[in-house]
Parts: structure tokens; C-alpha cells; sequence
């Protein structure tokens, strides 16, 4: 048996552990006669700032609004029919539909961009385009605006071009011969005090007479001719004052030179439709009546129709 001092010591080490325990886990206090139960767990402080209870979530930023959605341009146009000529509501409306059409210029401006001419530049000429389309377009008609905006803009690129027809493209063996001739016959001019003979640069470069005509031709592709200046020998007008005025006829002409071949591979029926509709001036419930069948079947075989020949004229680009 113990002596009392052991008993004593042996109590006070127990005391000792069952603290320590309670320390690492504390429990809940309980109600008499319940067994106590250990104490929740505390949860790990989070990584970023809690939101308040109750706190509404951080909205999502709004959608935003595409500056180039054009599917409000045929109300837009319907509004610019509307405006008096001339009036500032006017003018602000007909820029915002320009500035909503410049993708649809870019991509046909992009189609022409390695043929020698800067993209920007066509960018350019394919806006005067566009803006000639929005001042023509008569929303009553019942075609898309890019649909019919489409072939004046690549019209317009196609003009550009042909102004600018003076600038072949000389192959290089020629451009280098060009330079050749143009330095000999700067030389040659100061060693001679006079123009040099081809039978000179012939020699001096150490080619035939015949390359040397080549080359002196192929300069002529470098040389311009202003449509301003007049000629002074003769006291001629200035070409620019020869020439007529823009004819709107005429590129309605143009337009239909280029839409004849595609118009024959057409069906029968659709081709029938479209040249009721755009030559003969007939609305849609008319060339139903014509034809024999609804307004509405009449709508869709115009709609898809168009969209055949403008794939067509942009594969045939």
C-alpha cells in the first residue's frame, strides 16, 4: 500500500495530464448529466477578403456593345430617309452608317491588296464607295445593304486601277536594264557633250541594239500623264477638260455587263423573279401574282438568289 505523500504525489500527476488534454481539445459545456463534447474545430482563415453576409455578388462586367453591329441598319436608313437634306440630324446619321459599313470595306479592300497598291489607299478608295451606297440605297427595295453596297464598292477599287493604268509592272530583268541605260547615258552624255547613239549604249553596256530599244520602251511605263496641266506646245486644254462628266448610267451599265453570265446559270424561276424586281420595277406581291405562288416564297428565293451572285462575283474577283 501507499503511504499518504505517494497517494498525494500520484493525484497531482494526474491532475497534471487530464489539463494538459483539455488544453489540446476543449469540449462545450453541457447540461448536467450530459457526456461533454469537443469543441468545433475552428476553420482555416481564407485566402482573400470573405464577403460580408449578405453582401450582393461582384456584378459581372456588362457586356460590350460591338461599334460595327449592323443589325440595326435598316432602321437606321428608314430614320435617314426621313431626315430633311442638308440638316445636321441628317449628316450625323448617314456618318454613323459609313463608320458601321467599314468592315465590309476593309474585307473587299483586302481582296485587291497584292496588287501593288497600298492597302491603305484602297481602304480609301473603297470608303468613296461606300458612301456613294449609302446615299443610293433605297431601303424600299427589300435587298441588304451589303448586298447591294457590294459591287459599287468593288467597282470603285476595280476604277481606281484602271486610272492608274499608266504603272505596269515591269519585270525586273527590264527595271534593271532601265537603270543600266539611264546611268550610261548620263555618262556617256558628259563624255560626248550630246545624247548617245543606241549603238553607243549598246556598246558601253555591252549588249544588243535590240535590248537597248527594250529597255528604253520600258521607261515609257514610268512616265505620267497629268489630266491638269495643258499643253503648252499648242496651247491644247488640259485633258481633264476633255473628258465628260461621271454618267450613273454608265455604271449601271457596267454592273450589268457583269452580272449577264451569272444571271444565265440562274434557274428559271429565279432568274424570272430578279428581273422582275430589279428591271421591270415590280414589288414582291406582284411577282407573286405574276409567278403563282405567296409573297413570302417570293421573299426567300430573292434573298438567297442575291446571296448565289454576290458569292459568285467575289469568287470571280
Amino acid at each position: 500500500m501507499m503511504d499518504a505523500s505517494e497517494q498525494a504525489e500520484q493525484a497531482g500527476r494526474m491532475d497534471q495530464h487530464e489539463h494538459a488534454a483539455s488544453a489540446e481539445h476543449p469540449t462545450r459545456p453541457t447540461r448536467p448529466g450530459q457526456p461533454e463534447q469537443p469543441a468545433p474545430a475552428e476553420r482555416p482563415a481564407p485566402d482573400g477578403p470573405e464577403q460580408a453576409a449578405g453582401e450582393p455578388a461582384a456584378a459581372e462586367p456588362a457586356e460590350r456593345h460591338d461599334p460595327h453591329d449592323r443589325s440595326g441598319a435598316r432602321a437606321l436608313f428608314v430614320e435617314l430617309g426621313k431626315l430633311p437634306e442638308g440638316s445636321p440630324e441628317r449628316a450625323e446619321l448617314r456618318n454613323q452608317l459609313v463608320r458601321m459599313h467599314l468592315p465590309l470595306v476593309e474585307h473587299l479592300a483586302r481582296r485587291f491588296r497584292n496588287r501593288g497598291e497600298p492597302l491603305d489607299d484602297l481602304t480609301q478608295v473603297a470608303t468613296i464607295g461606300l458612301i456613294k451606297s449609302v446615299d443610293r440605297f433605297d431601303v424600299e427595295r427589300g435587298v441588304e445593304f451589303s448586298t447591294y453596297a457590294t459591287p459599287t464598292v468593288v467597282g470603285e477599287i476595280k476604277r481606281h486601277f484602271r486610272d492608274k493604268g499608266w504603272a505596269v509592272r515591269v519585270p525586273r530583268r527590264l527595271q534593271e536594264l532601265r537603270l543600266s541605260l539611264t546611268s550610261a547615258t548620263g555618262e556617256l552624255s558628259q563624255r560626248h557633250g550630246r545624247a548617245p547613239t543606241v549603238h553607243e549604249l549598246a556598246e558601253h553596256l555591252k549588249i544588243s541594239e535590240e535590248e537597248v530599244l527594250e529597255g528604253l520602251e520600258s521607261a515609257n511605263a514610268y512616265s505620267t500623264l497629268s489630266l491638269d496641266v495643258p499643253d503648252t506646245d499648242d496651247e491644247s486644254p488640259a485633258v481633264a477638260d476633255t473628258l465628260g462628266s461621271e454618267d450613273e448610267a454608265l455604271e449601271g451599265v457596267e454592273y450589268r455587263e457583269s452580272l449577264k453570265p451569272l444571271l444565265e446559270q440562274l434557274p428559271p424561276r429565279e432568274k424570272t423573279i430578279l428581273l422582275l424586281r430589279f428591271f421591270g420595277n415590280m414589288t414582291q406581291s406582284q411577282i407573286a401574282q405574276e409567278v403563282g405562288i405567296s409573297q413570302m416564297h417570293v421573299s426567300r428565293l430573292l434573298a438567297r438568289t442575291l446571296a448565289q451572285l454576290r458569292d459568285k462575283l467575289l469568287i470571280d474577283e
